[in-house]
């Protein structure tokens, strides 16, 4: 999440929890590629992105004229 300081220890407000499971390995795999205690900040940038990119491509589909 834009603005996110992980070094403050706390989750940012307006965040809720909820349980993946990720295969196994996919983890420290995350992990080695951005270090420790980054995972979730990592997962929750990567789904809204790709939210907002099958949104976009929902919207093109549907000529622009889709409801927000």
């Amino acid at each position: 999440m834009a603005g996110y300081d992980a070094s403050m220890g706390r989750p940012p407000l307006g965040v809720k929890t909820t349980v993946i499971r990720l295969p196994e390995g996919l983890g420290e795999r995350i992990d080695d590629l951005i270090g420790p205690n980054r995972r979730a900040k990592f997962i929750r940038e990567i789904v809204e992105r790709e939210v907002e990119r099958l949104e976009l491509e929902r919207e093109k589909k549907a000529g622009g004229s889709f409801p927000a």
